[in-house]
């Protein structure tokens, strides 16, 4: 009697495999992005001879953050960037939520007009509105400030956007009820409403944390002296010179740029983690 020497595939071995495979692709795409950030870190401590020569080991060496300190106002610099991120940060939040808050609970003429052409903004390139917002901002006298950076970044209609879709989730009679019991429309939004919401405000205020933190090009135009300048702009001033470009120093600029914002992810880490879970927003 012949017997059938094929088995049938175990469905849990195949379910293992599987699951170690996009284990394996997940791994590579983690070590792909963490890549330049390693690469920088170490760089930040070398000096150029031993970046390009491959000698890490024996030319490590803290003479670019030394360098840094010397050649600019790091500690107002970063002072600059953390204000400019704080401001645009929570100008951004409050207008977001307040706009939000309006358009999904308040009636008056025009509101779906009006957010269609608010939501278009947001496919506006930076290029369009760059200039003007330039002579705006020189016709103010604010040139070379940290105020006229700020000052056309107090609303984001993605925000609006965002924080609106997360209140429309919230039931109309919630509201109406907290309406019969004569409660006014701000402790409703701040009672009632942003308790539910406060996942996605959270999570929408990190994302607009970390883009203030790293813009770059707005601030070029705006800043002149080296006592307002950014993060970002600083590592420029390695850049410019005549010996050629200062690979260690940009690099050690990176690391400074970092520190922060690395820092305030592992104090709240948790808290991060639980709210972009909670929000669905993916970073």
């Amino acid at each position: 009697m012949r017997t059938d020497s094929r088995r049938t595939p175990c469905p849990a071995a195949s379910a293992g495999a599987g699951r170690f495979g996009w284990h394996v692709v997940l791994m590579v795409l983690v070590a792909i992005s963490i890549g330049p950030i390693v690469f920088a870190t170490v760089g930040a401590f070398l000096s150029m001879g031993g970046l390009t020569n491959g000698d890490f080991l024996g030319s490590l060496t803290l003479d670019n953050f030394a360098t840094i300190t010397r050649s600019l106002p790091i500690a107002q610099i970063t002072l600059n960037t953390l204000l400019i991120a704080a401001a645009c940060t929570a100008f951004k939040v409050v207008t977001s939520v307040l706009a939000a808050y309006a358009f999904v609970y308040l009636d008056f003429r025009g509101k779906t007009v009006l957010y269609v052409v608010l939501i278009s903004t947001i496919f506006i390139p930076f290029t369009v509105t760059m200039i003007p917002n330039y002579l705006t901002i020189s016709r103010l006298g604010l040139l070379d400030t940290v105020a006229g950076v700020i000052l056309p970044q107090l609303a984001d209609a993605s925000g609006i956007f965002l924080v609106r879709q997360a209140m429309r989730t919230i039931p109309k009679s919630l509201i109406e009820i907290s309406h019969l019991d004569g409660i006014g429309e701000f402790r409703i939004m701040r009672d009632v409403v942003l308790p539910v919401c406060r996942p996605t405000v959270t999570a929408t205020g990190i994302i607009f944390f970390i883009n203030a933190w790293n813009e770059y090009v707005w601030p070029t135009l705006i800043l002149r002296s080296k006592q307002n300048f950014t993060l970002s702009l600083a590592m420029q001033v390695f850049t410019d010179t005549e010996g050629g470009v200062q690979y260690p120093l940009i690099f050690a600029m990176a690391v400074i740029s970092m520190i922060l914002p690395v820092a305030l992810y592992l104090v709240f880490q948790r808290q991060i983690i639980s709210t972009f879970a909670s929000s669905g927003i993916k970073g």
